[in-house]
């Protein structure tokens, strides 16, 4: 039976008996993308600088899934972020004229950044859970885990996906959808209409179909509609990126996972039933016959509605999150190779796939993140929003480029009319690459003085589904550190940097801040 006792968010850290107090210039909480560019430039700075990594793993969700590079317009990534795709390209000793590789397999990414920050010598401290903060006069000076390992620095950049750091902080954020009238926006709140990923057949919502007063099926929410643009709590879904195969000496069959209940998937039987079969169509192809399987279509592997709670939620409550992901997305796919109530050629289709045995081989072949796609904002001086995206509005301290679709997957499902529905998926394209402010990686100037927000930056929740992209979270990256060492240098506040400066060193460094550099 596959063992899944390594698969976990997280586990209560032990106390030390002798904790380790780290003393650095630059401390990036957080091993993903953007931290691990943060560490590599701040290196190349001068700086000393530090990782504090919350799991066992570098790199985030880019490597763990997601070796099919949402990346808009390739033109617009430079700096160590293009470095990545190259770097990539030596690994796979690629024939492409440019030397970059675009598409690649979960280790190939763990292999770039392990090297990347053994070159840099910038040490990495693993499962470093944040339990509190030292800051005074708006100056952060020690982070706290709860193993009792403290991490001493002048600088910090908070590189999580949730956003742990900033609020701990006390920088303001805002979590879930505002409303459209915040910033003068057109596609955020509540969004009904979406042509995407939408039930596309009548299915019965209850669980004995026709009778309301049976309750709803496992996976719809009992909630109020809302109406059309107006705020609320709810942010995107998040899924695994699902790295499968159809090689068969390379393939491990679907697992039954520990917790699978096959009625959580009545919902999909009725769909199948209906006439509907769409998951497949979003399986790309990665190196060795692998895949980057994504979400796709009505019923999916986005987890819809089950994460409204992760980014505030305490360590123990997204670990029971996670869990509830891991039973739901390995049930699915178990489910559609063995339930009877799929028709048996769907069923023996399914089964020609299964978990690469060469990947994950620590956590039972299966991604060790979570794909969190939205968790805290922070909210500062510029946020960027909707209007930047469309060019209505344009940054005139760059510090480089976003320009993929404003693309928020499904935030909620729900019932209307008697039938199920989905809400808030968003894929709205930009005009071209836009311009992403210094001012919205920095907090206001009376909250603090010395920590940078690559991640969970200042953006409103339709302009963050357009940045979120793991390129551009290595460009924020990169650039937060540069910022940081010119603040160090110069000795003053990061909202003090001269932005002349940063662009300077940026423009050095490769970065694209906007398509015509001579501006």
């Amino acid at each position: 039976m596959t063992d899944f006792s390594r698969l976990k968010y997280y586990a209560p850290a032990p106390a030390n008996e002798n904790p380790l107090h780290i003393a650095a210039d630059l401390c990036i909480y957080g091993g993903t993308a953007a931290g691990v560019a943060a560490a590599v430039q701040a290196s190349r700075m001068g700086l000393r600088a530090v990782i504090a990594e919350f799991g066992r793993k570098l790199g985030g969700i880019a490597a763990s899934g997601l070796g099919s590079t949402d990346h808009g317009h390739k033109a617009a990534i430079g700096g160590l972020a293009r470095q990545f795709y190259r770097d990539l390209g030596t690994y796979y000793g690629t024939t492409a004229e440019d030397g970059l590789v675009w598409y690649f397999e979960p280790h190939a990414a763990q292999h770039v950044y392990r090297e990347w920050l053994e070159q840099a010598g910038v040490p990495v401290y693993y499962e470093q859970h944040l339990a509190s903060v030292e800051k005074q006069s708006g100056r952060l000076s020690r982070i706290t885990m709860e193993n009792g390992n403290t991490f001493s620095a002048a600088m910090f950049i908070d590189a999580s996906y949730e956003g742990d750091l900033l609020a701990l902080a006390g920088v303001s954020y805002h979590v879930g959808r505002e409303s459209n009238s915040v910033y003068r926006e057109t596609r955020n709140g509540i969004q009904f209409g979406s042509h995407h990923h939408m039930f596309n057949a009548a299915v019965d919502p209850y669980v004995i179909e026709g009778k309301p007063d049976s309750g709803l099926l496992p996976g719809i929410m009992d909630v109020r509609p809302g109406t059309q643009g107006a705020g609320d709590r709810s942010i995107q879904a998040y899924n695994f990126r699902i790295c499968l195969t159809n090689v068969p000496d390379n393939r491990v069959p679907i697992p039954q996972p520990p917790r699978y209940d096959p009625e959580q998937f009545t919902l999909l039987a009725r769909y199948i039933r209906a006439g509907v079969w769409d998951f497949r169509q979003k399986n790309a192809g990665l190196p060795n016959g692998k895949t980057d399987t994504n979400n796709f279509g009505a019923v999916s592997t986005d987890h819809i509605g089950a994460n409204h709670e992760w980014p505030e939620a305490d360590y123990a409550t997204r670990e029971r999150l996670f869990q509830s992901h891991v039973d739901y997305t390995i049930g699915l796919l178990y489910f559609l190779a063995n339930d009877e109530r799929v028709p048996a050629a769907l069923r023996e289709e399914r089964r020609q796939w299964g978990l690469a045995a060469d990947e994950f081989t620590d956590t039972a072949n299966w991604p060790h993140q979570l794909y969190v796609r939205e968790g805290r904002r922070m909210i500062s001086d510029v946020v960027m929003n909707e209007r930047h995206c469309r060019h209505l509005q344009i940054a005139d301290d760059s510090i480089g480029m976003a320009s993929y679709t404003m693309d928020s997957h499904n935030c909620r499902r729900l019932v209307l009319e008697g039938l199920c529905v989905n809400e808030g998926n968003v894929e709205i394209g930009v005009p071209g690459p836009y311009r992403i402010s210094y001012r919205s990686i920095v907090p206001k100037d009376d909250e603090c003085v010395n920590l940078l927000v690559p991640v969970c930056l200042s953006a409103s929740h339709i302009a963050y589904g357009s940045i979120r992209m793991e390129p551009v979270f290595m460009i924020l990256g990169q650039s937060a550190a540069t910022a940081a060492a010119i603040a160090l240098e110069n000795g003053t506040a990061i909202q003090e940097v001269p932005y002349s400066k940063l662009r300077q060193r940026l423009l050095e460094d490769g970065q694209i801040l906007e398509l015509d550099q001579r501006k």
